[in-house]
């Protein structure tokens, strides 16, 4: 006998409902309506389900801190954001640093400056993130506080930008912890059973932590940074691996590197300059990735490569092309074989890494040659759709003459690439639907014009990239699901952008909607 019945639910597209039988976290049938069962049942009155999410790039410990920050993504200038910041200054205790986030000084008409934020802050010690998180903007009081030195501009830029942030984070794990679990609960509760979680950190034993402390709302795949491959090697980590005692929430994830930086700090490599000048930055030469990629697939840890500019995305797929990275060449099952039998809930993850050579993340701004060279060197394209509305007007400043080729999904789709969706969270926010709403629309719900809507592609192909290749739940699969109140594919684009989720599951185990699911 099942331990559930979801009763009356639909799939998308689907014009009668079904009964969906879960027996061990399993689904193990799904048959007509009006099948009868004596197993306990859930009523779902024809909502549809659908495949569990996943956000494949995100940042949890940012995301977590973030919403206890400052808010500074409607600044349109850096008087704006010196506003925003005078507000906060006396409603925050003295001796706590006040942090802001998200802002965007790449389409300001005015610019930064250490004299600005020092005279509004008056002394007390403040640090404001960028949007994408490769820029800081802080006054005299932090750089004291945090023994760094800035210029007139009060900016440090991207691997200074990124030790300030981490710092900025070192509160008492429990406070973090707390943080992060509402985040998961935040998450679960728009559909998402699962994330690729880059956090700049060795992330496997914060994450053994939060699980052993109760976190359980999703799988986390922890990345692993080029910093540490060599303490991932001594360890005899392997992507995909399951973690020991974390109840098959935790694995590790792909091993991330970047090569270039942002568009905001206009640091991405590009084969053009700037309107401000340079090219940006390449932090890794080809000859170099090559070398690192070669040892990935010797030690069995995924490559994740990030790159931006079009310059960059080039470096990668070269490198990839030279260590002779085939389709079929990486198998996480062959390096550890305990993957296969320990875990099954990640089939089609598995699937894919199987056919693929590794993932370049964020593949914003292409070359017209690469887009089909992401097919043929078997290359996964992890994009944020997102991004393209946050930096449709950064590109159109800083990349005028190749904005066709800026987050060109229906291009990577029609060149025969594999999409996979995140969010970069807290670049945008950890939400499948949102991103899935941008890639289907190029609009959102604000009433400005589709940006290049040349560009769009099905919600059916998003909904693909949002849940590993899959857009429809199958017997054997793991009772991974979400449940919508609305079929995703025939509600308006509203409603799409916001859609409601009733309740999710993790291996049948509700994480979201538990009144809901309650037999």
């Amino acid at each position: 006998m099942p331990d559930l019945v979801l009763r009356g639910v639909s799939q998308p597209g689907d014009t009668t409902p079904s009964d969906l039988h879960i027996s061990d976290g399993i689904i193990t049938q799904i048959v007509p309506r009006t099948t009868t069962t004596h197993a306990p049942t859930v009523d779902l009155d024809g909502r549809t389900v659908i495949p569990g999410l996943w956000d494949e790039h995100v940042h949890m410990t940012q995301w977590a801190l973030a919403g206890a920050r400052i808010d500074l993504s409607a600044a349109a200038s850096a008087r704006e954001a010196l506003e925003f910041v005078r507000a906060q200054v006396a409603a925050t205790a003295r001796p706590t640093p006040l942090i802001g986030v998200r802002f965007r000084d790449a389409i300001w008409a005015d610019a930064p400056t250490l004299r600005g934020l020092d005279e509004v802050t008056q002394g007390h010690p403040t640090a404001l993130i960028s949007h994408d998180l490769h820029c800081v903007w802080l006054n005299s009081a932090a750089a004291e506080r945090f023994n760094v030195h800035v210029d007139a501009t009060g900016l440090l830029r991207e691997q200074a930008a990124f030790d300030l942030t981490s710092a900025l984070g070192q509160l008492p794990d429990a406070e973090v912890d707390a943080l992060a679990t509402r985040a998961g609960a935040r998450a679960a509760a728009r559909g998402v059973v699962g994330v690729v979680d880059f956090e700049m950190t060795w992330n496997r034993d914060v994450w053994q932590r939060r699980i052993a402390a109760g976190f359980d709302a999703l799988r986390i795949e922890a990345g692993v940074y080029l910093a540490d491959l060599d303490r991932a090697i001594g360890e005899r980590m392997r992507t995909g691996q399951p973690i020991a005692d974390t109840r098959d929430l935790l694995t590790v994830g792909p091993l991330k590197l970047l090569i270039d930086g942002s568009l905001n700090t206009r640091t991405a490599f590009c084969v053009d300059e700037y309107p401000l000048g340079g090219h940006g930055v390449l932090t890794v030469s080809e000859d170099e990735l090559t070398d690192i990629l070669l040892t990935a697939r010797e030690v069995g840890l995924f490559p994740a490569v990030h790159a931006i500019g079009d310059a960059a995305n080039s470096v990668a797929l070269n490198a990839f092309a030279r260590a002779d990275f085939a389709p079929g060449r990486f198998d996480p099952a062959a390096v550890d074989g305990r993957i296969g039998q320990a875990r099954a809930t990640d089939r089609a993850s598995l699937n894919e890494r199987r056919a693929a050579a590794g993932r370049i993340e964020h593949a914003q701004f292409l070359q017209p040659t690469d887009f089909a060279r992401f097919a043929r060197l078997g290359v996964i394209a992890s994009v944020q759709p997102e991004h393209a509305l946050d930096d449709r007007d950064t590109v159109e400043l800083n990349w005028p003459g190749g904005a066709n080729r800026v987050f060109a999904l229906r291009s990577l789709l029609d060149a025969g690439a594999t999409l996979a969706f995140g969010s970069d969270a807290p670049v945008a926010p950890l939400d499948p639907f949102t991103a899935m709403s941008a890639a289907s629309c190029r609009a959102r719900s604000d009433g400005r014009e589709p940006w290049r809507p040349d560009q769009v592609i099905t919600r059916s192909q998003a909904l693909s990239a949002s849940a590993r290749g899959r857009t429809r739940l199958r017997t054997g699969d793991v009772a991974d699901i979400a449940v919508l109140d609305g079929d995703p594919f025939t509600v308006c684009n509203a409603t799409f952008e916001r859609m409601p989720v009733a309740a999710t599951l993790l291996a049948g185990r509700a994480t979201h909607g538990a009144a809901l699911l309650a037999p």
